[in-house]
């Protein structure tokens, strides 16, 4: 059932952050180049600090990012290993060892406080036990990835099993978990479906990782932008209403299988200032730029360029980057 009260209550943390965020949101759409982001080398703030200094959104490929607020640090599905399982070659292997770099993960997580889980996919949950071990951080996600959180030898204390419709207040930021839906394939399917109920044994291959349910986020940030995170192309529109984002990371559709996609999505979203297309890489090649993108993921960026352009006219698209810093 609509809830006309929460409505409000979005619209209204909306609107009151429309003035700090249309200043930046008027440079993008001039083409002004992002600021370079500062880091304070101070770990996590305790949860009821004040936002101070930048927000930052740093892109790392796939669905996966780094957002500094001040001197803490939040990620989103970040899978920095970027291994090869031949998905992009024609050779996909599902028996393709789970494999962490830590080579390649330390140099770019100094700290983070929370890791927010859309799904756990390979090529979104693969880094993150290792990462949370590594930082200490909280684990926000489905009760599948709860499970597979144990599995990996987390303490339940660090693992925060949530189902949308959550508001989680951080003081400097909130994060509202919205029940959401994963995209399908050519054959109206997906790879590995299904859940962990109960802990299982320690994955070790790509398919000990199945989809487990699928989430999506919004960060509200005090006195900052509202950005909506997406792990996957499809979504139910009754749990988008009311959201109203400044910024979404809107997934790339994987094929033609979801009907009316992102005029869909723009229109439950209520047309955002900001849409940056993610999920379009080649997530089995090293994080370096320009990203490396496959033939048929460039035509479906294109696509979905056009068509937020056709159903959201006065959206700005952005197409980010690996690393860089935008503030919006």
């Amino acid at each position: 059932m609509f809830d006309e009260r929460s409505y409000d209550r979005r619209r209204f943390l909306r609107d009151a952050a429309a003035g700090a965020t249309a200043v930046s949101a008027a440079g993008l759409a001039a083409g002004a180049p992002a600021r370079a982001a500062t880091a304070a080398a101070t770990s996590g703030a305790a949860a009821g600090t004040a936002r101070s200094g930048a927000v930052s959104f740093r892109w790392w490929g796939t669905s996966g990012w780094r957002i500094d607020i001040g001197n803490r640090t939040v990620l989103v599905d970040p899978y920095l290993s970027r291994y090869d399982t031949g998905l992009f070659t024609g050779a996909f292997d599902e028996e393709t060892p789970l494999t962490v770099r830590p080579t390649v993960i330390d140099p770019l997580v100094d700290r983070a406080e929370n890791i927010l889980v859309t799904h756990t996919h390979w090529d979104h949950f693969n880094d993150v036990p290792y990462i949370a071990e590594r930082t200490g951080a909280r684990v926000v996600g489905t009760l599948t990835a709860y499970h597979l959180g144990l599995a990996h030898g987390l303490p339940s204390g660090q693992l925060a099993p949530v189902k949308g419709g959550e508001v989680l207040d951080f003081g400097a930021y909130t994060v509202e978990v919205v029940s959401s839906l994963h995209s399908r394939n050519g054959a109206w399917s997906m790879a590995f479906p299904g859940v962990r109920v109960s802990r299982p044994p320690k994955p070790e291959k790509i398919s000990d990782l199945p989809e487990g349910d699928t989430l999506a986020y919004q960060i509200r940030v005090a006195g900052g932008p509202s950005v909506f995170f997406m792990g996957a192309s499809d979504f139910a529109e009754r749990n988008l209403v009311g959201l109203a984002p400044d910024v979404a990371m809107v997934a790339s559709a994987a094929s033609t299988s979801t009907a009316d996609y992102v005029p869909r999505l723009m229109a439950a979203l209520d047309h955002p200032k900001v849409v940056v297309p993610v999920h379009w890489d080649n997530f089995e090649t090293p994080l370096t730029n320009p990203p490396t993108v496959a033939p048929n993921d460039r035509r479906r960026l294109d696509d979905l360029i056009a068509a937020v352009r056709k159903a959201s006219p006065r959206s700005r698209v952005l197409v980010p980057e690996y690393h860089t810093a935008y503030h919006f």
